[in-house]
């Protein structure tokens, strides 16, 4: 099969063949969970012939065994059969079905004694006329099949859909598209003769030397000198930080095997600015949990420092888990580590580990609530830190106090120091007198060439209004890892561009059986990004820095499962720093249920925002949650049990309880105004 969705008529073939032949009744049938076998045309078919369709549990494989290890079988002759003989890969579908047909004539049944060519047909098969003739290709791409032992003038094909054997067995459809010339296996004088079966043919087997993945990459591949440089600089940092020692192998301890890693650091613009040579792989290990700032913590951040008017400053930790300690001993037969190493699953605790008893001797404070977040005050100066593993963003009011810091964690650490924050994570940062531009016009760019949509026709809307997607089973299977594929690279651009949230997040529904529908639909945004590849958010200077938030909701936007939708926004003064569209996890009876649930999960992010300001030294009253429903201003106003909510679940009630404690005040905006109303529903 070229693709998975023709599995269908492969099996409704192959039942209705096998009821025809042996003229018993097949009760069920047993797969996995694949979207080839779990679709509406096999559910119809298996309930017109009476069959129970098995499934197991999903990534679960052992629970389907005798179809995995029987196709493990099928690979592995395939692929020794190709390798012996040096075949070109263009013949796997024809090797696979070899595989199947040799197996079937020659594999016994233990327990029966019999092959299963003769449970099914009742009578032995003959072999006689099966050998193994080397195939090779010459330059013009024409394949040669040689001589087999003394007769020259055999010619044996490979097996193609029309060939049979002298049983009369029906030889296995090859599903290769590609041409190729049908022959007769019985058709050769040589086979009549019966002169191939009395002796055994020499196999003109190659050896080959293959890349090792123990290597530093492929043996033939050119090594540039930088990278060779990064290398030098890599084992000279694990004897400044005391990496290893060398030991005598200890008895009864399994080794860890290493291989080196080369990456290369990018600015802004796409050069590369720094070469990276990396020794990995690590086992045994107990705690590996280290934090990482959430993207919603760099945006206040970013915010923040865009309205007290002090630029940001980034550097980068040379070998930063090299600076970790571990308590865990991993030897191998020469070292034995004494810090972190790349690739150790407890490398990135034991170095955030190590940075933060650093910071907290430097008198910094940590964040309440992100562990990520440093501040240090010093005479009327604050210092902000933010970490994400290796990378450190830092700013404050006074530049004395920041070029002091640069210069204290240069002493314990080495360090890259990059200059004014230009590019984070992906993240093009622009730092100006009027505030701070932060977009992914590059990130954009890359996509659009990715996905082969740079030439598209330009589109000035995400979506269309009047498009709505449903699962829509009957229409044409997409490839689904692409489609996946085109999923993910749009998720990460949502980080600077809340424009295309909705939109996203609705195609992503449709990820596990994507259809043309929703392929064009995705299509249709990398279109939108054609038309607006430098869009991004903006953070004024001199803005002001009080919390607000808004939400909405539609009502059954679903069409599937009827479920609403919740869009939600929270800003800092004029900066939009956090936002979110998700489909609520229960179908809401009414708009004015919807309109509560997403409220009530607005209300959770503004109070987790609050919290996280508190550590920058800002305090908050009653923080402003907008909606534009009076009736759930209502609810959560007056405690009142009646017959519309009574159904509704506690954990919603979440938004009263916190009106009540006076941490939020619902204010009611116009319909026409809402801000996130373009975080459930396509732009006008």
């Amino acid at each position: 099969m070229e693709f998975k969705d023709v599995a269908f008529g492969f099996v409704r073939d192959l039942v209705l063949r096998l009821r025809n032949e042996s003229h018993k009744a097949i009760r069920a049938i047993h797969s996995d969970n694949g979207g080839e076998f779990r679709n509406s045309r096999f559910e119809t078919f298996c309930r017109d012939l009476g069959l129970e369709h098995q499934f197991s549990s999903p990534y679960t494989p052992p629970q389907n065994g005798v179809v995995e290890r029987k196709n493990r079988t099928l690979v592995e002759m395939a692929w020794t059969m190709l390798d012996e003989h040096r075949t070109p890969r263009r013949f796997w579908a024809e090797a696979v079905n070899t595989a199947c047909y040799i197996a079937n004539r020659i594999f016994l049944r233990a327990f029966l004694g019999k092959t299963s060519y003769e449970l099914r047909f009742g009578r032995q098969s003959s072999v006689k006329h099966l050998h193994s003739p080397p195939i090779f290709e010459d330059e013009e791409g024409v394949v040669d099949v040689g001589d087999a032992g003394a007769s020259a003038q055999a010619a044996t094909p490979v097996p193609s859909a029309t060939s049979s054997d002298d049983d009369g067995g029906p030889f296995p459809m090859a599903s290769s598209s590609l041409p190729r010339q049908q022959t007769n296996v019985e058709a050769g004088p040589a086979e009549d003769a019966g002169e191939v079966t009395s002796e055994i043919v020499p196999s003109r087997q190659v050896q080959q030397d293959h890349p090792s993945h123990r290597m530093i990459g492929d043996i033939h591949q050119r090594v540039t000198r930088s990278s060779v440089n990064a290398m030098h600089e890599e084992l000279e940092n694990f004897d400044r930080n005391h990496v290893w020692d060398l030991v005598e192998p200890p008895p009864n301890c399994r080794s860890i095997s290493t291989k080196c890693v080369f990456k290369n650091k990018q600015g802004e613009n796409g050069m590369v600015v720094r070469n990276k040579a990396r020794l990995k792989e690590g086992i045994d290990y107990e705690e590996t949990f280290s934090p990482v700032a959430r993207l919603e913590a760099i945006r206040i951040l970013l915010a923040f420092a865009a309205s007290k008017g002090f630029k940001l400053q980034q550097m980068d930790v040379k070998s930063a888990f090299l600076n970790g300690f571990i308590e865990e001993e991993i030897s191998d037969r020469v070292y034995k580590l004494r810090k972190a190493l790349y690739g150790l699953k407890q490398a990135p605790r034991a170095w955030y580990a190590r940075l933060k008893s650093f910071l907290l001797k430097s008198r910094f404070v940590m964040g309440s609530v992100d562990k990520t977040l440093f501040l240090l005050s010093h005479g009327g100066d604050t210092l902000i830190v933010q970490i994400y593993v290796d990378d450190i963003i830092f700013g404050g009011s006074s530049h004395t106090l920041v070029s002091s810091f640069a210069e204290q964690i240069s002493r314990e650490f080495e360090m890259s120091l990059m200059g004014e924050l230009q590019f984070f994570l992906g993240l093009q940062i622009k730092q100006g007198p009027k505030g701070t531009f932060v977009h992914q016009a590059m990130y954009t760019r890359d996509i659009l060439k990715k996905f082969e949509m740079g030439d598209s026709k330009p589109m000035t809307t995400p979506m269309s209004t009047n498009m709505a997607l449903d699962a829509n089973e009957n229409g044409e299977a997409v490839d689904q890892k692409e489609f996946q594929g085109m999923i993910g690279s749009l998720l990460y651009l949502t980080a600077t561009r809340p424009d295309i949230q909705f939109a996203v997040c609705l195609c992503g529904r449709y990820q596990a059986s994507p259809r043309t529908s929703h392929h064009r639909a995705v299509k249709r945004i990398f279109r939108y990004l054609k038309f607006t590849p430098v869009l991004g958010l903006w953070y004024s200077s001199g803005s002001s820095l009080s919390l607000r938030g808004f939400s909405d909701a539609d009502h059954a936007g679903c069409r599937i499962d009827r479920k609403s939708t919740s869009g939600t926004c929270q800003l800092l003064g004029t900066s939009l720093v956090s936002w979110s569209s998700r489909k609520q996890a229960s179908v809401s009876l009414s708009t004015t249920e919807a309109e509560y649930i997403a409220a009530g999960r607005c209300c959770s992010q503004l109070l987790w925002m609050k919290a996280t300001l508190s550590d920058f030294g800002l305090k908050f009253g009653k923080i402003p949650l907008l909606v534009d429903s009076t009736s759930t201003i209502s609810i959560a106003k007056n405690p009142v049990l009646h017959s519309r909510t009574k159904h509704i679940d506690v954990r919603f009630h979440f938004l009263r309880d916190h009106y009540e404690k006076g941490d939020i005040d619902l204010v009611y905006v116009v319909s026409s105004k809402p801000v996130g109303r373009y975080l459930y529903q396509a732009p006008r």
